[in-house]
């Protein structure tokens, strides 16, 4: 599964959520190593195992599931002649008393859940081992029974242990008035009395010890050092007898390394499994149908990191179409949208039962393909666009009939034609690859190509127009609007002002010089008139410069993106090049910049022909070209084109310059983009 997509959709908060319901090490490690799966046959077992331990959570006791304390390391260590202590296979006793009980309560569950009471049919009981255990220890020691060497020492060592106390209580009368306290203490397991430092001579034995006032020594006297002296002896042997009896422990246990192992592995699947279930029962989880062919179909859908708080989603998708536009306001629910389809489906893919209605549907996808947020990079100083471009190269690189594509905002961070056509192509080579794909835009032109082609569909998020709030409610069939100029009216900006905006929305905001031109010759009654005429209709000159524009994108797209969607998206005629043409005067629409201009120069030996827009000249290939209105039917045979192509200040220097000689008069032409 793609990487990217899996921390785009956030499915490691997944993860940490289910984390929380594991109880042991080996069932957490699963839960860390969970990632969706690719076949449908295994995704429908996990799902319905999951099912069936929900309903056993919701339908009985608590699952007797061991905690495996302490048994990583014992695993570890079986078989490399580590010899275990007494917490150890107290811990070992606790697993396998655990394992017994599972085994038991999932022996009563085989009925209705057969596919959990599975896993414990697999287990061990290991009887015989946990009865050698319970034989050499109890109550965290070595019995005296576990061997007979170790109850022949342990029965000197309690007759050693009375013969010293007779012998301290002894001391203590013999000794008390020179003591500094009536206590007997230990110094490196050994007892002493505390004596006052100047009567230390008064007492035969050794001084092992003395306080940090030196007021004080501690002396082991010669009276009972040779009873610890041989108590000492038998503890150290009773120690080397325990570590006999540990040995041979470690070593039996060793013999059911295997049954042990198969255990601690079906307890952590079973810990696994019941956490999965935990976590269905937290969100609402419901199992759902499945299928390979790319068609989703759910109802009540929310996202797991939102619950209840979520206006439930319904959403179609893999029959009559497999590419579904939506379109709506901002903070409308479209991204929402993408990223609760696209986590849901990496849930289901998981084995995890998902917040929607029982019996929808979700189809298994090799991949998920993902392009949500902006990705901008201040290290790798990336635009938005280069972001978007980039995802797209990713997207590209593994998409096929088995992808489901997620796409955020189409067409943003670039020129909104340019990013349009792009736009369109991608949706295109996605759709001919077979992928299952949802995005989302504001663009009508995309919205438009989805109702004009086979196998798209539009779908719009509902949006309140009274009080500005979105619905968050999916409606499939439907393309919506961004209710920016119903916001901004509502919000303040004067009507005036969104009635204008409409228009250019519907009209553009541009209308040729030479279609008023055209409108006012009639009127013209001298070459002064004109003149005045055509300079009030001269319109401003466009910023970015669309010659300089296309070059440079279609560049860009060339270098980064497959050729035939490069070719698609930039440089190709809308119509067939034409035998005949261009001449001065035709009316030609450029494609790419959606505007109309006049040809100002015909083409030249390489295609090349010379278009005036918004009183900018511009040289274009004959390619980018289609002819809207020709020449003859716009102006007059013996029509003077300078009044169109030339500024009013030029054509007054030639009129100047026609009659007599002006010294420094010189006329000045812009330079052609």
């Amino acid at each position: 599964m793609n990487e990217k997509a899996l921390q785009r959709l956030e499915y490691d908060k997944i993860k940490e959520k289910v984390m929380e319901y594991a109880l042991s090490y080996a069932g957490k490690k699963h839960v860390e190593q969970m990632m969706p799966m690719d076949s449908v046959k295994v995704v429908r077992s996990k799902l319905d195992e999951t099912a069936e331990a929900k309903n056993i959570l919701q339908n009985g006791a608590s699952v007797p599931i061991p905690a495996l304390e302490g048994m990583e390391k014992i695993l570890s260590l079986l078989g490399t002649g580590y010899v275990f202590g007494v917490h150890d296979f107290t811990n070992l006793y606790l697993f396998l008393t655990s394992c017994s009980q599972l085994m038991k309560y999932m022996a009563t569950k085989e009925q209705w859940a057969p596919r959990v009471s599975t896993y414990a049919a697999s287990m061990y009981d290991v009887q015989k081992l946990k009865n050698e255990i319970e034989q050499c220890i109890r109550h965290g020691q070595v019995v005296d029974s576990a061997s007979k060497d170790l109850l022949k020492v342990r029965k000197r060592i309690v007759v050693f242990e009375e013969r010293l106390k007779r012998q301290l209580d002894s001391i203590m009368n013999k000794y008390r008035s020179i003591m500094q306290e009536n206590v007997i203490s230990t110094r490196n397991g050994r007892y002493v009395i505390p004596i006052k430092k100047e009567h230390r001579k008064q007492v035969a034995g050794s001084v092992l010890d003395e306080s940090a006032s030196g007021q004080t020594v501690y002396m082991e006297p010669t009276e009972i050092s040779t009873v610890q002296f041989e108590l000492t002896a038998l503890k150290a042997e009773e120690e080397r007898e325990v570590t006999k009896v540990l040995m041979q422990l470690s070593a039996f246990a060793e013999e059911y390394t295997h049954e042990l192992t198969v255990n601690v592995e079906t307890v952590g699947m079973y810990d696994f499994l019941f956490a999965k279930a935990k976590y269905a029962l937290a969100i609402g989880g419901a199992n759902v149908e499945l299928n390979d062919k790319g068609i989703i179909d759910v109802k009540e859908a929310r996202h797991p990191l939102l619950g209840p708080k979520m206006v439930p989603l319904h959403l179609k998708i893999g029959r009559e179409y497999k590419s579904l536009i939506i379109t709506g306001p901002n903070t409308g629910g479209k991204t929402l949208t993408l990223k609760t389809i696209g986590l849901l489906t990496m849930m289901v893919q998981s084995g995890l039962l998902v917040p929607v209605q029982e019996g929808s549907r979700f189809s298994i996808f090799r991949n998920i393909a993902v392009d949500i947020g902006d990705g901008q990079s201040i290290e790798q100083a990336l635009s938005t666009f280069s972001a978007h471009i980039h995802n797209v190269l990713e997207i590209l690189k593994i998409t096929d009939a088995s992808t489901l594509v997620l796409i955020d905002e189409m067409a943003t961070g670039t020129d909104p034609g340019e990013g349009v056509a792009l736009s369109i192509a991608i949706l295109e080579e996605l759709h001919r690859r077979g992928a299952t794909v949802i995005v989302n835009t504001h663009f009508n032109e995309i919205k438009n190509f989805a109702s004009a082609t086979a196998g798209f569909q539009n779908a719009r998020m509902e949006f309140d127009e009274e009080t500005l709030q979105p619905l968050y409610r999916l409606r499939i069939g439907e393309a919506g609007q961004s209710y920016a100029f119903l916001i901004a009216l509502k919000l303040g900006i004067p009507s005036e002002m969104i009635q204008r905006s409409r228009e250019i929305t519907r009209n553009g905001f541009t209308t040729t010089a030479t279609t008023t031109t055209l409108e006012r010759l009639d009127q013209y009654h001298d070459v002064e008139q004109e003149e005045d005429e055509a300079s009030s209709y001269v319109e401003t000159r466009v910023i970015e410069k669309p010659e300089e524009v296309e070059v440079k994108v279609e560049e860009e797209l060339r270098e980064q993106l497959p050729q035939e969607i490069s070719e698609k998206a930039v440089g190709t005629p809308s119509k067939p090049e034409r035998d005949k043409p261009f001449a001065v005067g035709d009316s030609v629409f450029i494609s790419y910049l959606g505007r109309t201009g006049i040809v100002f120069a015909a083409e030249d030996s390489k295609g090349i022909v010379g278009v005036m827009i918004q009183n900018q000249k511009y040289k274009i290939n004959k390619k980018r070209l289609v002819l809207h209105i020709e020449g003859k039917e716009l102006y007059p045979a013996d029509y003077d084109m300078d009044i169109v192509f030339e500024t009013k200040e030029n054509r007054k220097k030639r009129k100047m310059m026609s009659r007599k000689h002006v010294e420094g008069l010189s006329i000045e032409t812009k330079r052609e983009e």
